[in-house]
């Protein structure tokens, strides 16, 4: 009996088990293991929706267990501590409770193959006090955590400055990094900003005593894109009153400021860290070659080096363009991509030499608050790039969410989703109120 295990439930990996289970014919005895240390699957390109409050994770999420039983695949929850390669065996840490009572012990997972798609983590590049006074974005927890946060300061102000003891009163709100990530957020932020005046959640102006900056060492907004993208988010935020500063690098960070290395200081009451991504610290136990950024190193076959029977994706993985010789973006599209390479590789049960991946990079989308969106569609009778914006790039945006559900469910519970976001989005408030 062969078996495969998946280590890590994001885009990547939640699609290539479903996509296996499906596959894979049942009665040749094949095993498909899904493990994750959390119960549910978020697609974490919307998590930047989450913070501003936009959207209500538990309406966008997927249980493991209840995607494991339709799609012929077993999930198990837990934490990897540690892997021996030479035994094929993942090893699982204890579980326990809100209240430290253990639910499962240690415990061992035989594989066959192991695919490792954990993803990866904010990279704090060793700046002082960035992971102790910085929210991050890799989490829904850290999601909501920063938009509860966000709401309980809005509030503070707000009362200071009603009672009359700060009649300045503001909220400073730092975004370190002007990649998509950073980008949206701003964007976002400031129509929460808006949405939570209209409540009279707070008595603030949303755009005077609201302050969003965003703060970029390379000398334009989106470095990674096409610079027309940069051009038209700069023009965009900037309508938004949201104050944009490049060529800009962090020195230090406190917990009500940020210093750039010109010692400027900047007021921050909530600073969010999105200025790049490193591989967890599980990838370190596994004794495999790391790139500078912790991610593991691959070959054309997704292999990781030095151990043919472990193969890796998505933001975990350095894959390199051999074009180019540069990593593959860390975006869905990739993992994507990468999902439909293994699953019709490990399915087929092929002979070495296995077939090479192939990259393809189709463009890039950025959102820009509920209602703009702008992009760059590449290939096909796109050929090297077409700029898209206003409704039709916030269409696209919206498909490709709708894509990755797709995968997972199929057109009808993809159908039935999107009509039921759209009445949640008729009945409820734009944005979360508590």
């Amino acid at each position: 009996m062969q078996t495969i295990v998946i280590v890590g439930g994001g885009a990547g990996g939640l699609e290539l088990a479903t996509r296996l289970g499906d596959q894979i014919d049942r009665s040749s005895g094949a095993k498909i293991i899904l493990i994750d240390r959390a119960p549910t699957h978020f697609w974490k390109p919307l998590l930047h929706e989450v913070a501003s409050g936009k959207i209500d994770p538990k309406t966008h999420q997927v249980e493991y267990s209840a995607q494991a039983a339709e799609h012929h695949f077993q999930f198990i929850c837990g934490e990897v501590v540690n892997v021996d390669r030479n035994s094929r065996v993942v090893e699982l840490a204890r579980r326990h409770d809100e209240n430290g009572i253990e639910i499962s012990p240690l415990r061992q997972v035989h594989y066959d193959k192991l695919v490792l798609a954990f993803g990866a983590v904010t990279n704090f590049f060793g700046i002082a006090g960035a992971a102790e006074h910085s929210f991050s974005l890799d989490t829904v927890f850290q999601a909501e955590h920063f938009q509860k946060r966000l709401i309980n300061t809005c509030v503070q102000a707000s009362d200071r400055k009603a009672g009359g003891t700060d009649p300045d009163a503001a909220v400073n709100i730092v975004i370190v990094g002007a990649g998509a990530t950073g980008v949206e957020l701003a964007a976002e932020l400031r129509h929460t900003a808006r949405a939570l005046a209209k409540y009279r959640i707070h008595d603030l102006d949303p755009i005077r005593d609201i302050r969003i900056k965003l703060v970029e060492r390379s000398d334009r907004l989106l470095p990674h894109l096409d610079a027309r993208l940069s051009r038209t988010a700069e023009k965009y935020l900037g309508k938004l009153g949201i104050e944009a500063c490049t060529s800009t690098s962090i020195a230090k960070v406190e917990i009500d400021r940020v210093e750039d290395d010109t010692g400027r200081v900047h007021p921050s009451d909530l600073t969010v860290w999105a200025a790049g991504i490193e591989g967890p610290k599980v990838s370190a136990i596994l004794g495999l070659p790391l790139n500078r950024l912790g991610q593991i190193m691959v070959s054309g076959t997704l292999q990781t080096v030095g151990d043919a029977n472990i193969f890796a994706l998505g933001d975990c993985a350095s894959f390199l363009c051999p074009a180019k010789g540069t990593p593959i973006p860390p975006r869905a599209q990739a993992a994507h991509q990468q999902a439909l390479f293994l699953a019709k590789v490990l399915s087929e049960a092929a002979e070495n030499p296995l077939p090479h991946f192939q990259y393809r990079d189709y463009g890039s989308l950025v959102s820009l608050g509920p209602s703009a969106a702008i992009g760059m569609l590449i290939g096909g009778a796109w050929g090297s790039g077409l700029f898209v914006d206003g409704a039709l790039a916030r269409i696209l945006y919206r498909l490709m969410y709708r894509k990755h559900v797709l995968a997972l469910h199929g057109f009808v519970a993809m159908a039935w989703q999107t009509v039921g976001h759209w009445v949640r989005g008729k009945v409820a408030p734009p944005v979360k109120l508590h």
